[in-house]
């Protein structure tokens, strides 16, 4: 079976999401640089895969994918396809009430903590210093602040994980953004003692380590 193959790049947070998925499942792949610098998601042989012209955009036999949380799931059920009975190690429950959990959060991070993110990630990471816009930077710090918030009162549950024991694609989601929450340095951020641990948890992981930790740019 051919090697599957990512296009993007690796400093973004949709690619690393599927990298580090790909880690953890143990999927062979190969990654090939498009957006930004690199070009590529303009040409007429990019949008034929991609219309949307972004990032990342999954190539699997004839099976062509493009959406980070699509490509997380098609991932998953792949490799349940291929060992039936492993469910519970391969990131994606198969009860319906358990996947349902997971995939709120797969939902929230498009929905709510992206947006809130953005401007802040944006303003510290892709902004000159002498560029940056401190009002929105801080507007946006508060914003994911109280975001993050919701993540760490969740866990109050005392799962090492966010919805259990295991590592799931909604740790994965959520954890690609955490490390920007966490490698960006700002005044005033909170103190949010279980969000801090579940992300030492994810640092620990050897997938996590080579695809999603590397400095931030």
């Amino acid at each position: 079976m051919a090697q599957l193959r990512i296009w993007g790049r690796a400093n973004s947070v949709n690619v690393q999401k599927v990298l580090w998925c790909c880690g953890e499942l143990g999927i062979p792949f190969e990654r090939l640089d498009a957006g930004m610098q690199y070009g590529q998601v303009d040409t007429a042989e990019y949008r034929a895969m991609n219309p949307n012209g972004r990032i990342p955009t999954l190539v699997d036999g004839d099976v062509v994918l493009w959406e980070s949380h699509a490509i997380l799931r098609y991932l998953a059920l792949r490799e349940i396809e291929r060992q039936p009975g492993q469910e519970q190690r391969l990131l994606y429950p198969a009860a319906a009430a358990a996947r349902a959990r997971v995939e709120r959060w797969l939902d929230w991070v498009l929905s709510t903590l992206q947006p809130a993110e953005r401007n802040l990630f944006w303003g510290m990471v892709r902004t000159k210093p002498e560029d940056r816009d401190m009002a929105v930077i801080n507007a946006a710090a508060e914003a994911s602040a109280s975001v993050w918030r919701v993540l760490d009162a969740h866990l109050a549950h005392g799962h090492p994980f966010v919805e259990g024991d295991a590592l799931t694609l909604a740790d994965i989601a959520l954890g690609a953004y955490a490390r920007r929450w966490f490698g960006i340095d700002i005044p005033g951020k909170p103190q949010l003692p279980r969000l801090d641990a579940w992300y030492g948890r994810l640092t620990q992981r050897p997938a996590f380590q080579q695809f999603v930790a590397p400095p931030l740019t």
